[in-house]
């Protein structure tokens, strides 16, 4: 399956479709039943880049990575466990991720600088590491490179995930086959300012570790930092991508045509988690998108899309099946963008079925029954129209529903 005319191909595969990775995932005994243990390999060191949680509290993972992510021996395993997030557990929790780190890199051969650590879970207990120490152990033969190893692995990162969430594309670099992998969890905690959840992403590209930084951040800015689930940023949350080089082409090292097509199918990979990450948002019954147009600038629209898609009367008055274009109107004067109230237009949209309930500031009168069958689909577009420049942008969201509350309520229990 072509994504599009550049060339880029969709697979079906995960982190394990690049070159040189292998993966897998493990039930070692932090959750009741569920996998809670992955493990992510690169047979060579691979270059790494991350995006971190803007949290001020920030769990011991986090500020673990920060610190080696430009190891220059390069970066060769990640390790993460579910169940519990190891933040806020003081020094105990620092010197549980580094045993995690250093465990792993002693069963790899590697140094444990060359080992990062992501934790999803609860937060403010200690973790289990006897347990973790122990399941390592017992998990790292099992790395293999198929897709079923993969899937593994995206299984054991979920939390109050009700899927696995991966994809993996091929592109054409210097007359040779490259691939991008990716995984994702979340489904909570989601809200715009990067990052929002864990999500691993691997890639055989041979490509400087500047550039690989450089094509991340802008992608990053244009998918997980424009999704938002319940407003709420995690302590644990990143992004980490890694770049082998086994792909087999001359390094990129300028923006050049071959950066761009890769940046372009990163890109690809990234918006398509991101919007997998809303789809399965606790309790989310909706996928909601909203685009504006005609905004004095980009920011003002990344202001205005990532406003309405946060509201919470927004996101209810959607659960509701409320055509409540007042709600909407609310949140884009409360965003910190300026326009102009009397020019706005806004627009529902699922498929064939459209329906515009403001022009240029006015109410219209409109059809509540087609406006109720719009309400009723499972996916649907909001389009607001200013005149006020050029600026455009779109966010994604889910409706906010009965069970989001009762998962979030017992979520320890």
């Amino acid at each position: 399956m072509e994504i599009n005319n550049t060339g880029i191909k969709k697979l079906s595969g995960s982190i394990t479709s690049p070159k040189g990775y292998r993966a897998t995932g493990n039930h070692i005994g932090i959750k009741e039943c569920k996998k809670d243990l992955a493990l992510i390999f690169s047979e060579v060191p691979a270059k790494a880049v991350g995006v971190f949680t803007t949290n001020v509290v920030k769990a011991s993972s986090i500020l673990w990575d920060q610190n080696l992510i430009q190891n220059p021996n390069g970066v060769q395993a990640i390790v993460i466990n579910s169940g519990n997030a190891n933040a806020c557990t003081g020094e105990v929790g620092a010197k549980h991720t580094e045993l995690m780190a250093s465990e792993l890199a002693s069963c790899l051969g590697v140094d444990k600088d060359q080992v990062l650590v992501a934790s999803t879970g609860i937060i403010g207990v200690p973790l289990p590491i006897d347990t973790i120490i122990a399941g390592i152990n017992n998990t790292y033969e099992k790395l293999g490179n198929t897709i079923s190893d993969a899937n593994l692995a995206a299984q054991a990162i979920m939390t109050t995930d009700t899927y696995p969430k991966q994809i993996s594309v091929e592109l054409s670099i210097d007359d040779k086959k490259v691939r991008i992998g990716g995984m994702a969890k979340g489904s909570g905690m989601i809200h715009p300012n990067m990052a929002t959840m864990l999500s691993f992403i691997t890639t055989d590209i041979n490509i400087s570790r500047e550039l690989l930084n450089k094509a991340l951040k802008r992608s990053v800015d244009d998918s997980y930092n424009m999704i938002s689930v319940d407003g709420d940023t995690s302590t644990n949350d990143l992004v980490l991508l890694l770049a082998n080089g086994c792909g087999g082409n001359t390094e990129i090292n300028e923006e050049n045509e071959e950066y761009y097509l890769f940046k372009k199918a990163l890109h690809l990979v990234n918006l398509f988690l991101a919007q997998e990450i809303v789809k399965d948002g606790e309790g989310a019954k909706k996928f909601i998108e909203v685009k504006v147009s005609g905004a004095a600038s980009k920011k003002d629209a990344r202001l205005l899309s990532k406003s309405v898609i946060t509201s919470n009367l927004v996101k209810t008055a959607f659960f509701g099946e409320d055509a409540n274009w007042g709600r909407i109107l609310a949140a884009m004067g409360y965003s910190g963008a300026n326009f102009d109230p009397t020019a706005v237009s806004i627009n529902f949209h699922n498929g064939s079925r459209s329906i515009m309930l403001m022009q240029e500031g006015t109410p219209l009168q409109f059809d509540e029954e087609l406006a109720l069958k719009i309400l009723k689909e499972n996916e649907i577009t909001v389009e607001l129209l200013l005149k006020e420049g050029t600026g455009e942008a779109t966010a994604w969201g889910c409706d906010l529903s009965y069970e989001y509350v009762r998962i979030n309520g017992d979520y320890r229990s």
